[in-house]
């Protein structure tokens, strides 16, 4: 058998029932070339601000998870830029671990299959939406 997440419709409902037992989930995104153009190249992050407006709207925990040390000119732009974020780095207050990997439920990454994990969190809000209606 193949493993179940390789399956999207697997991941989504997952999100989902994660969503319908906790009212929230956590979202985790990288903040260089997902957030911000680091290489200054004309990058386009709008479509994920976006989102991120939008997940916040059905009450998501934003946590920026980056390597970069600048935390200060990352929270400065996300501010400046009305991203909206919870923190940098750090879990959510409900979460406490000693390993130094955050919990999140779904990862925005440029390098980690940013496509699909946007596309499966529009289609969480889509779902929600059409609950609250």
């Amino acid at each position: 058998m193949k493993h179940l997440f390789l399956n999207s419709d697997f991941a989504l409902n997952r999100l989902k029932q994660e969503y319908a037992r906790y009212g929230s989930l956590v979202i985790a995104v990288d903040f260089d070339n997902t957030l911000y153009d680091y290489h200054q190249q004309g990058l386009d992050c709008s479509e994920i601000i976006e989102l991120l407006h939008q997940l916040k709207r059905i009450n998501c925990t934003i946590v920026v998870w980056t390597a970069s040390e600048s935390t200060a000119f990352i929270k400065t732009y996300c501010q400046e830029h009305n991203i909206p974020i919870d923190s940098i780095n750090t879990n959510p207050p409900f979460f406490t671990s000693s390993s130094p990997k955050i919990y999140y439920n779904e990862l925005l990454d440029d390098r980690a299959g940013l496509a699909e994990s946007y596309h499966r969190l529009l289609a969480l809000v889509t779902y929600v939406a059409n609950l609250q209606t």
